[in-house]
């Protein structure tokens, strides 16, 4: 009788393939667990951002899911200098997001607003590094068909789709009563986690 063995390729291969599945599933569950958990620890309405649920009793969740997709991003090892460096700039730009918050409401002190303005430049960094990644370095890699280019080129075009009307719904004050921050940073982090779990293979039989 034979036995299997892995080679440290194989090992290798599917470690990065685990890496972006964790990545991806990390996204996809972190707007509804924010949201539902919210709901049920505290109660009352919805908040403004996703980021708002850091003052609430679900706070350390959001603050471990970015720090934990951080980590990640900062140990993903891409193709060349250019996925490493936008890796790195993503991986620092979440960790960011989670230890500096969001400008809380009513009365703020100095700190607060340093913070905000932190968090804020840290978001975008983010959000504009997942965008590269889904525009530019996931289509041209070689891993896959034409049809999944596509579908991470659609990916990144709703994320910066979703950061424009951000800007444009809090300049302008639109229907504040939606929450559409909150709606559209949950649509933003989902396309990010679907074209991550994609790239992970998680829908390939």
């Amino acid at each position: 009788m034979t036995t299997a063995t892995t080679s440290p390729q194989t090992t290798l291969v599917h470690s990065y393939l685990y890496l972006r599945r964790a990545i991806g599933l990390i996204g996809l569950a972190l707007p509804p667990v924010l949201i539902l958990g919210k709901q049920l620890a505290d109660g009352g309405g919805l908040l403004g951002s996703l980021s708002g649920y850091y003052y609430t009793d679900v706070g350390n969740v959001f603050v471990g899911a970015m720090c934990a997709v951080g980590v990640f991003l900062l140990a993903y090892y891409g193709h060349d200098l250019v996925d490493n460096v936008v890796s790195t700039v993503a991986g620092l730009g979440a960790i960011g997001v989670g230890l500096f918050p969001t400008t809380p409401g009513g009365d703020v002190s100095g700190w607060d607003r340093t913070a905000g303005v932190l968090h804020l430049t840290f978001a975008t960094v983010f959000f504009l590094s997942l965008a590269y990644f889904c525009l530019r370095l996931f289509p041209r890699d070689g891993e896959h068909s034409a049809q999944r280019g596509t579908f991470y080129r659609a990916c990144g075009v709703v994320i910066l789709a979703c950061l424009v009307l951000i800007v444009l719904t809090s300049a302008l004050g639109l229907v504040p009563a939606l929450h559409p921050a909150l709606w559209l940073e949950s649509v933003a982090v989902w396309a990010f986690g679907l074209a991550w779990l994609v790239k992970g293979q998680t829908m390939t039989p």
